[in-house]
C-alpha cells in the first residue's frame, strides 16, 4: 500500500470533529511522506520507499483506535467548554430578566407553593451540569494520563446533557406556568433566542459526543487487510 492509499484509508476509518480529524491525518501523512523520503535517499524506488513507510507505521486497524480515542477527547472537551461557559451565560442573562421585568408584584403574592422550589431545583440543575463539564474537561484534558477511556467520559458527557436539557426543558415549563413575567418585553425575548441556541448547540454536540462514546472501534478496524 502507498501513502495515499493509506492515508485516505486512515481518514476513512477515522470519525470525529473535522479540525482535530484533519490535523490528525495531515500529521500521519507528514511523518510516512518523512519516512519514505529518508528510505528513497538510501537509494530504494519510490514505490518501495512508501511501502516500508506504511509498514513501519503500522496497519491501520491497529494506528486507528489511538487516533480515535483521541477524537472522542476533543469532542467531550469541546462539549464541556461549550457547557461551562454557555450555562453561565444563561443563567446571568436570566437573572437580568427577573431582575429587570419581575412584571406585577401584586401577582407574584399568590405564586403556587411549588414555585421557589422548582426555581431552585432548576438552578442547583445547571449549575451542577456546568461543575461536571468542567471536570469532564480537565479529566480528558490534564487528567488524559490517568483516564484509560476518555471516550467514556465523552459518552457519559453526552447523555448527561441530554438529561440536562430534558429536565430543564420540564422545569421552565412548570416555571412559565407560574410566572408573572412581562412576557413582551425584548429582553425576556433575548433570553428566550439564546436559551434555545446553546440549547440546540448543546443537543448537537451530544449528540455526537455519544455516537463517539459507542463507537469500541474506528469505522472498518474490525477488517483485516
Amino acid at each position: 500500500m502507498l501513502i495515499d492509499d493509506y492515508v485516505a484509508e486512515l481518514r476513512s476509518a477515522l470519525s470525529g470533529p473535522s479540525g482535530p480529524k484533519r490535523d490528525m491525518v495531515v500529521e500521519a501523512r507528514d511523518s510516512l511522506l518523512d519516512c519514505a523520503d529518508a528510505y528513497e535517499a538510501e537509494g530504494l524506488p519510490r514505490a518501495e520507499a512508501e511501502r516500508l513507510a506504511v509498514e513501519e507505521f503500522g496497519p491501520v486497524h491497529e494506528v486507528a483506535p489511538g487516533y480515535q480515542e483521541e477524537l472522542a477527547a476533543c469532542a467531550g472537551r469541546r462539549l464541556g467548554l461549550l457547557l461551562f461557559t454557555s450555562v453561565p451565560v444563561t443563567v446571568l442573562i436570566w437573572a437580568l430578566v427577573w431582575h429587570l421585568h419581575p412584571g406585577d408584584a401584586s401577582l407574584w403574592a399568590d405564586r403556587p407553593g411549588w414555585y421557589m422550589t422548582v426555581s431552585r431545583l432548576l438552578d442547583t440543575v445547571q449549575l451542577g451540569a456546568a461543575v461536571y463539564a468542567g471536570l469532564a474537561v480537565l479529566a480528558l484534558g490534564r487528567g488524559a494520563r490517568w483516564v484509560r477511556r476518555p471516550r467514556l467520559v465523552t459518552r457519559s458527557l453526552g447523555v448527561m446533557v441530554w438529561l440536562m436539557l430534558v429536565t430543564t426543558a420540564l422545569l421552565g415549563m412548570l416555571l412559565a406556568r407560574g410566572s408573572y413575567m412581562a412576557a413582551g418585553a425584548p429582553l425576556v425575548t433575548l433570553a428566550n433566542l439564546v436559551t434555545h441556541f446553546f440549547a440546540g448547540v448543546q443537543i448537537y454536540c451530544a449528540t455526537r459526543c455519544v455516537m463517539l462514546g459507542r463507537r469500541a472501534r474506528p469505522r472498518g478496524a474490525a477488517r483485516s487487510r
